[in-house]
């Protein structure tokens, strides 16, 4: 009985059936005939499992990943993430023909469904060859290539012009070398094979060796991984270190120096991926092998554990001796620490054109099948010729050619991805095929792999499906969800006992801001939180919107600071505009920002927050240039360095104070961010642990609730002032906050009797908000004297007294009947810079212990536009060397003791 079943034969040898024959004669001579064909078949398969499974697999799974990107993985994904990459493996059962893959799936669940998936294989294979082909080219590239401006040159090697058009030359010769081996047939490549694989092991011997013997080294960087002035140009090589182990085990993704890309998590498994495709190398030959259903399985899982150890132990190997720099920026750094470097190179070439030819050859066995099964009538006519020997010379050649146009890719990392993806949608159809044979119960499907279940089927099918990106539904029901109840959150249904901040942080560079934008992230609570940006210049003239390209760099920022906020950028002719433009446009429906956050106008020089950190998740690094053909020609990071001292600010003192009074005539709350530079939220969290285990309190948060700039105002309880005790409290429900302490300070003037009805009454509204603050009375009487002094003389005793009541009444009629266009009051700008010293004096000698922020009160811009940089000075005056500090006007009511 054949071993070919009814159940998995199907157009065996060509697309048409035989006829009956019409006598015992005619029986005979066919009979006959058959049995010469199938002895020719048997007598071409001339591959065992060494040659024909074994030594392919090993060499199509080691090539480029081991020599060129096994640090690259380490680098980026850490140990953790490095050993946990799934290797998958395949077996089979019953009697196999050219195609692999594609003839396992095509008998298993039909030649229409087998030839869509034998045309993904196809061209899984073809990308393959070419990966390996720019691997090679890289390689080679690394050595011999004629190094860009400033960089060191090896004197007498690198000899090869550099630049694309030549790495494609390149490549194009190395694939022509490939597709006269493997046109001469694949005994001629199993021969080929052989020698390869012995220079393999040795190489692979010495590198182990290596990491053993030679000490520990500085070595110098390729001048094209995205370094610039202000980063190193050197990583240490430190022999078996643990603090070096350590720094290797978690993930840190960067950007890629190769493509000028930031890495992720689904990117370097893609990558590493590529080196476990080479699983099916045998299976390919599928069609040359002297007993397929024997040496696949035991072949296949043979290479597979010697792959699955040799990574691992490596992996670990180059996590503790190999700083992270030095695995992320140079990813030939196995030559650099070789103590004959040239070795690492033999062993780069010997395997990467092997795995180069098994991926050539492997398409043009699955192209010959899908011929053979005439699944596409006459359009693969051609493919099915063969040479005398039985090679399919003109699938070889059509393989050839489409792995020739893959070429124009460039880049190895470019076209990783998508080999990622031909080859996982493949091994779950081999899965699907072996599952539906399994529930089918067929009675000729009889595994030998004893570790097959349907089980392992299940679970080598989610297992392929789930590493590939096919888009995520989840956003798609997120996105439906949320227009739902954007739609229902009425604004007109809105109440003061659910206010809650939403803000808009506007950010001119990120590199300055760090501690502000993650501040800010903790007072927004669960509210809105907008990081908004003005970049200068107009549309016209430009070929297209230069924001595009940016919000990815943003979006990384966002994900490296660990924040909850939105993006939202503007192209203006002005600052002015640009932020106008935000505060219009910004949100949906009840989600639009209700408080303005700006950093301070003063003449601090910025410090960079983010030097030599890498963050970027899909275009450049904050401190990295993306690669380009000419040097001189790199582009700038999309966040630029900070302003120097000389440097001109993008706007002026007027237009500063025309923002926050544009946003008070908008209704919206504003907040001024000063010395955030010196917030460090990790200082803060340890330390609220510190006061934790001695039963100490944490930090304080001090709240001046007084318009210290119009001292006669006496208002303890307007909106401006509730709206401080509001975000203060709001601060302290935050997790890292909820040790902090309120602090309210009250300002009055001894032997006023106004001192205790001001305490009682602001103790009976902090009852009713229940809002838990320590209240100090603090005396200021020689402050204010000096405010009185300049209105023509002092005042003293119960005519002070007297004077204030009647000042505070007259103040409080103005504060009823005043809207947002307010007027600034002429005392306060005739005001002396003496008395605001003092007030400053008197805030800095209260904060004993030093708060971790102050919250002070802002007074309205004045409708006088000539008094801008009066009202300037003087808030800068006042909020001078107090460390963390918001200046807040309050515009809208956002306290309420209803129920």
């Amino acid at each position: 009985m054949s071993e070919k079943t009814p159940l998995l034969h199907y157009r065996l040898t060509s697309g048409s059936t035989s006829p009956e024959p019409k006598n015992v004669h005619d029986h005979n001579k066919a009979k006959a005939g058959i049995g010469c064909l199938w002895a020719k078949e048997k007598g071409d398969r001339k591959l065992g499992v060494v040659f024909g499974v074994v030594v392919p697999t090993l060499l199509s799974m080691f090539s480029v990943v081991v020599f060129l990107r096994i640090g690259f993985v380490v680098g980026q994904a850490g140990v953790y993430q490095s050993i946990c990459f799934p290797v998958c493996a395949i077996s089979t059962n019953g009697a196999l023909d050219a195609g692999g893959a594609y003839y396992m799936i095509s008998r298993a669940l039909g030649p229409e469904f087998g030839g869509s998936i034998g045309i993904m294989f196809f061209f899984a294979n073809v990308c393959g060859s070419a990966l390996y082909v720019l691997g090679l080219v890289e390689a080679i590239m690394s050595t011999f290539g004629i190094p860009e401006e400033g960089t060191a040159v090896v004197a007498g090697l690198q000899v090869l012009p550099s630049g694309y058009w030549w790495s494609l030359l390149y490549g194009t010769a190395l694939l022509f070398i490939c597709f006269i081996v493997c046109l001469v047939g694949a005994h001629i490549y199993a021969k080929a094979t052989f020698v390869i694989v012995i220079i393999f092991v040795v190489v692979l011997t010495t590198i182990f060796i290596n990491f053993i013997i030679v000490g520990p080294i500085v070595v110098m960087l390729p001048g094209n991984s995205g370094l610039n002035g202000t980063s190193t140009r050197t990583a240490n090589y430190t022999g078996f270190r643990r603090h070096t182990f350590e720094g290797n085990l978690l993930p840190n993704y960067t950007v890629d120096y190769t493509t000028g890309a930031m890495m992720s998590f689904a990117k370097v498994f893609a990558v590493m991926f590529n080196g476990c495709t080479g699983i099916m190398a045998g299976s390919n030959m599928s069609g040359d092998l002297k007993n397929p259903s024997y040496a696949i399985p035991r072949g296949t899982l043979a290479a597979v554990l010697t792959t699955f150890i040799t990574y691992n132990v490596l992996s670990l190997l180059v996590a503790g001796s190999c700083e992270r720099n030095l695995l992320q920026k140079d990813y030939n750094f196995l030559g650099d620490i070789n103590i004959w470097p040239p070795l690492v190179t033999i062993g780069i070439y010997s395997s990467t054109i092997s795995a180069a030819m098994s991926n050539l050859i492997g398409a043009s066995r699955i192209l010959y099948a899908l011929s053979k099964d005439n699944l596409f009538g006459g359009f693969l006519a051609l493919v099915r010729k063969t040479s005398l020997s039985g090679n399919p010379w003109f699938s070889v050649l059509v393989s050839w050619l489409f792995v020739q146009v893959v070429l124009f890719a460039g880049q190895l990392n470019t076209i990783a991805s998508i080999v990622t993806i031909f080859f996982l949608l493949v091994y779950a159809a081999v899965n699907l095929a072996c599952l539906a044979l399994e529930l089918a119960s067929a009675p000729n499907f009889r595994p030998s792999f004893r570790c097959f279940t349907w089980h392992t089927c299940t679970l080598g099918i989610l297992g392929s499906l789930v590493m590939i990106n096919w888009g995520y539904i989840s956003q798609a029901l997120i996105f439906h969800q949320v227009r739902k109840y954007l739609l229902m959150l009425d604004v007109r249904k809105d109440h003061v006992k659910f206010w809650r901040p939403q803000l808009l942080l506007m950010v001119a560079n990120p590199r300055s801001c760090t501690g502000l934008m993650t501040f800010i992230n903790d007072l927004k609570k669960s509210g809105l939180y907008v990081l908004g940006h003005v970049k200068l210049g107009l549309l016209d003239g430009l070929p297209s919107d230069p924001l595009q390209s940016r919000y990815d760099s943003w979006l990384s920022l966002v994900d490296h600071l660990n924040i909850k906020a939105f993006v939202n950028l503007t192209l203006a002719n002005s600052v002015r505009h640009g932020v106008q433009n935000l505060l219009f446009i910004t949100g949906f429906g009840g989600m639009r920002p209700n408080t303005l956050v700006l950093g301070f106008y003063d003449d601090c020089i910025p410090e960079d927050d983010l030097q030599g950190k890498m963050l970027l998740s899909t275009g450049t690094g904050f401190d990295a240039v993306t690669p380009s053909i000419d040097r001189g020609e790199q582009r700038s990071p999309f966040f630029p360095d900070v302003r120097g001292a000389y440097d001109l600010k993008d706007l002026g003192e007027e237009e500063y104070v025309s923002l926050i009074a544009d946003a008070v005539k908008m209704g919206k709350n504003v907040t001024l961010a000063r010395n955030f530079n010196q917030f460090n939220r990790e200082v803060l969290v340890s330390g609220k642990k510190i006061h934790s285990h001695r039963r100490m309190t944490g930090p304080f948060v001090d709240v001046w609730p007084l318009n210290l700039l119009r001292p006669d105002s006496r208002a303890y309880v307007d909106i401006c002032s509730l709206f401080l005790l509001q975000l203060a409290c709001v601060l302290q429900e935050t997790r890292a906050w909820k040790h902090a302490r309120l602090r309210l300070f009250l300002c009055v003037e001894a032997g006023c009797s106004l001192k205790k009805e001001e305490e009682k009454k602001l103790r009976s509204m902090l009852k009713e908000l229940r809002i838990s603050a320590q209240v100090q009375m603090v005396a200021w009487d020689q402050v204010v004297e000096l405010h009185w002094q300049r209105r023509g003389g002092k005042v003293t005793g119960n005519l002070a007294e007297s004077a204030l009541n009647e000042e505070m009444k007259e103040r409080q009629e103005e504060v009823e009947k005043e809207d947002v266009f307010q007027i600034f009051p002429n005392n306060a700008a005739r005001m002396t810079d003496e008395y605001i010293c003092a007030v400053n004096n008197l805030i800095r000698r209260h904060g004993a212990p030093k708060p971790a922020v102050r919250f002070l009160y802002l007074p309205r811009p004045p409708a006088d536009t000539s008094l801008y940089c009066t009202y300037l000075h003087q808030v800068d005056m006042l909020s001078r060397d107090l460390g963390p500090t918001l200046l807040i006007q309050g515009v809208t009511p956002v306290v309420t003791t209803d129920l």
